[in-house]
């Protein structure tokens, strides 16, 4: 089985020894015997902080809540808010308390994902006030050699995307804090404990590892396959299955024929997948209670699926056959709307070719992936 960063800790007790010790994890960050990495920081290092990210170092908290300061039971030791309402960042306050800053959160490998520049802002803060960041290192759930859509473009900075990477990017989290650190010339005191056993081509099944959701929009790994794609829809007025069981999985709206879009896609011979007509009612979020219809998305293989593709077919398809669909405003006055976000370009709302767009889509990433590649730290 694949060994993760916290499984080799001890074997790098000497990063550690005699500093006070401040941890970013959620309930992602544990041993493959299932023992908390807070719990092996305080009970063999001198673990003085946690830092909270969205959802909460225990995942007792929603999505988007925001996360106030308070005490961890389980260890008395203080939690401070890396998900507030004013800031994402590490304070000075935050900083003083520790010597040293551990990351352990685990992945899924795109560029929507907030945990990544969570670690990303920590890395800047650190290398600010000349504090060490130690990153344990997890798989890529996605594997380390797929990349795919375009590459975030200057302006279009957010929490949902703030540096220029891929959507589905093909780098381990420590590997992503090695290659943002050098091109930024931040310069922090970075350390990276690697995973052991895990080789690029290895989607999360392969690893033996067991999946724990990162989050509860992500349940199983088949839902992180499809989300590179699926999670576009979070910038329409479309459903992307939340309040469902099966999140980023199911597509839908009160307006759609579900038969005939189905047939529609699975005309199209999309590599590795199938769509199925479903009908739905979401507990929470975009049409609460109401009855909706669309598709439900079946990875067949996962070598050949491209999420990305598929999720921007899918959108385009929808919005050419439907005039219901349509982008949402911005979430506040002055900001882009969230599809510019998420796509880190205006391009979805332009009036560009599906085939126009999916080949610059291609060129962007092979050019990222060649540059990437002087960052792998596994073979």
């Amino acid at each position: 089985m694949v060994k993760n960063g916290i499984d080799r800790i001890l074997s790098y007790s000497h990063l550690f020894q005699g500093k006070r010790i401040g941890l970013i994890t959620t309930p992602t960050g544990i041993t493959s015997e299932f023992i908390s990495t807070i719990q092996i920081l305080h009970d063999n290092f001198k673990l003085t902080a946690l830092f909270s990210p969205e959802h909460g170092v225990r995942g007792d908290q929603a999505a988007g809540a925001m996360v106030e300061t308070y005490t961890d039971p389980l260890t008395g030791v203080p939690v401070y808010s890396l998900y507030r309402q004013d800031s994402k960042r590490m304070t000075a306050d935050m900083l003083d308390k520790v010597d040293m800053v551990v990351y352990d959160i685990q992945d899924v490998g795109v560029r929507y994902y907030t945990f990544i520049y969570t670690m990303l802002y920590a890395l800047e803060d650190c290398a600010k006030a000349g504090k060490e960041l130690v990153v344990l290192d997890r798989v890529n759930p996605l594997d380390g050699l797929t990349v795919e859509g375009n590459v975030l473009k200057p302006g279009y900075e957010s929490f949902i995307g703030n540096y220029p990477l891929s959507v589905r990017y093909g780098l381990t989290a420590g590997e992503v804090a090695n290659m943002v650190n050098e091109q930024k010339g931040w310069n922090a005191k970075l350390h990276v404990i690697p995973c052991e056993g895990w080789e690029r081509n290895m989607l999360f099944p392969q690893t033996g590892q067991i999946w724990v959701h990162p989050s509860l929009g992500i349940p199983r790994f088949e839902t992180a396959l499809v989300y590179a794609g699926t999670c576009l829809f979070e910038g329409t007025n479309l459903s992307e299955g939340r309040g469902t069981t099966f999140p980023f999985e199911i597509i839908g709206a009160p307006f759609i024929d579900a038969e005939r879009l189905a047939d529609e896609m699975n005309h199209r011979g999309l590599p590795g997948v199938r769509f199925r007509p479903v009908y739905f009612k979401p507990t929470t979020s975009k049409f609460q209670g109401e009855l909706c219809a669309g598709v439900q998305i079946y990875v067949t293989d996962p070598l050949s699926y491209r999420s990305v593709e598929t999720g921007v077919t899918l959108m385009y398809t929808m919005k050419r056959n439907y005039e219901e669909f349509s982008y949402l405003p911005p979430v506040k006055e002055g900001s882009r709307p969230f599809i510019d976000l998420l796509c880190g370009d205006k391009l979805y709302r332009e009036e560009v070719g599906l085939m126009e767009m999916l080949e610059k889509f291609r060129e962007e990433s092979r050019d990222f992936a060649r540059e990437k590649q002087r960052y792998h730290l596994y073979g």
